[in-house]
């Protein structure tokens, strides 16, 4: 399936077990199917991030792509992300993003710095990317 403008598309590590378990968090909760995925490892989304001048081996983050596609599409990394993605879920989820926006950013993004650096020893590392669920493949922009 394609992407289109329309459709906030989450880049995330793909052999993250945090990661992963953030993506089936998405899944559960978009209600409207708008969330489409590919892993920073994929040509996909080595091209987005080439865009915007962002070292697609850069694997410490997830990014949220908004506008894909057009002249306003924005990258959007770490806690700025996660804050994006948050407001995109929608219902009780936009409440959890403005209390989470409300925090300064250099505080916000300290933190998902610490557990960066701390995933794979937290939630553990997989050999290879994990491939979707069968209903759920079509929103992976990269299998």
């Amino acid at each position: 399936m394609l992407a289109s403008a329309s459709n906030p598309i989450l880049l995330y590590d793909g052999v993250c077990g945090l990661c992963n378990r953030l993506i089936r968090f998405v899944l559960k909760r978009d209600r409207q199917d708008r969330f489409r995925f590919a892993a920073l490892q994929s040509g996909f989304a080595t091209k987005i991030m080439s865009r915007h001048g962002t070292s697609p081996q850069q694997l410490d983050t997830f990014y949220l792509v908004l506008d894909y596609g057009q002249a306003s599409e924005r990258l959007l990394a770490r806690s700025e992300g996660t804050v994006a993605m948050l407001r995109e879920l929608r219902g009780a989820w936009r409440v959890a993003s403005f209390v989470l926006g409300a925090v300064p950013r250099l505080v916000r993004d300290w933190g998902y710095n610490l557990v960066a650096r701390n995933r794979y020893r937290i939630f553990g590392k997989h050999d290879s990317c994990l491939l979707p669920e069968e209903k759920h493949r079509r929103k992976f922009l990269d299998v």
